[in-house]
């Protein structure tokens, strides 16, 4: 599954390094990319191991807010 956050609390390339941590907290995340020039966070990751509910828990525990944006 592939799924695209807004992250409007994301506003450096630190901010996006630690965002982009979240891959060795969770196990099942396949590839994950931080834009803080974007403000956007997109995510691929194995439904059958991680939610989207705990990536987001975990990104608000780095101190980031995430938005989910409908996907296609």
């Amino acid at each position: 599954m592939k799924q695209v956050f807004d992250v409007p609390d994301m506003h450096c390339p630190v901010c996006a390094m630690r965002l982009e941590g979240i891959e060795d907290a969770l196990p099942g995340i396949r590839r994950i990319t931080a834009s803080y020039r974007r403000q956007r966070l997109e995510v691929e990751y194995d439904e059958t191991q991680v939610s989207e509910a705990q990536i987001v828990v975990t990104a608000e525990a780095l101190g980031y807010g995430l938005r989910a944006r409908q996907t296609r």
